[in-house]
């Protein structure tokens, strides 16, 4: 029977047909952080992904990216545009799943990366605290935070970026809007699954609202 880091499998168990140490030998310059492009080692196909969320909660970072001014108070948050699977437009969040052997810092990176560009410079406190934890149920009422894909546990951060933000890939644009506006509870009525509510809630953590 194969046996992976001493621990003896069940023949059900996903690793059960691994050698042993087959990820010993993995160093952080085998994952691509902070960017975009390519797939580090532990990705998962479509097919594999779809049966990973039938089976288990998914762990995700969900960022609202901030502007601050010189003394580090907020003055606007950002929201992407992008069209859901329907074709309808939406605004929504920067929120991607954190991948195998990454770490959250290089979670938050690579997802702001992929969302706003390569030149966003997002300025990432030394230890990152989230300002809530959100739980998406794939069952509408079961939680305020509503994903019809998956059960995942996201934890939601306010990050400050100070470079160029561009839309990228599914993106369609990148807009910003200050705490005190009156298009803020516009801007987070438009935000399904909760996303709105994520919104202010970084604003109050920020103490700007």
């Amino acid at each position: 029977m194969p046996v992976l880091h001493d621990e003896i499998p069940d023949d059900a168990d996903f690793d059960a047909g691994r050698a042993r140490g087959e990820f010993s030998n993995i160093t952080p310059e085998d994952f691509i952080r902070g960017s975009g492009h390519g797939n580090p080692p532990g990705w998962l196909s479509s097919q594999e992904i779809e049966w990973a969320r039938r089976k288990m909660p998914m762990p995700y970072v969900e960022i609202v990216p901030a502007r601050t001014d010189t003394s580090g108070a907020v003055t606007q948050v950002g929201t992407l545009l992008c069209v859901d699977d329907e074709g309808n437009i939406q605004r929504t969040l920067i929120t991607g799943r954190i991948l195998y052997h990454e770490t959250i810092r290089e979670a938050i990176a690579r997802n702001i990366s992929k969302d706003l560009g390569e030149l966003a410079l997002p300025v990432l406190p030394p230890s990152p605290q989230p300002f809530t934890v959100a739980e998406f149920f794939p069952t509408p009422g079961a939680s305020e935070y509503y994903d019809p894909r998956q059960h995942a546990i996201a934890l939601c951060y306010l990050v400050p970026v100070a470079g160029d933000c561009k839309s990228q890939d599914e993106t369609l644009d990148v807009e910003w809007v200050e705490p005190h506006s009156d298009m803020l509870d516009v801007f987070a009525s438009q935000m399904p699954g909760g996303h709105g509510k994520l919104l202010k809630q970084a604003l109050l953590w920020a103490g700007v609202l």
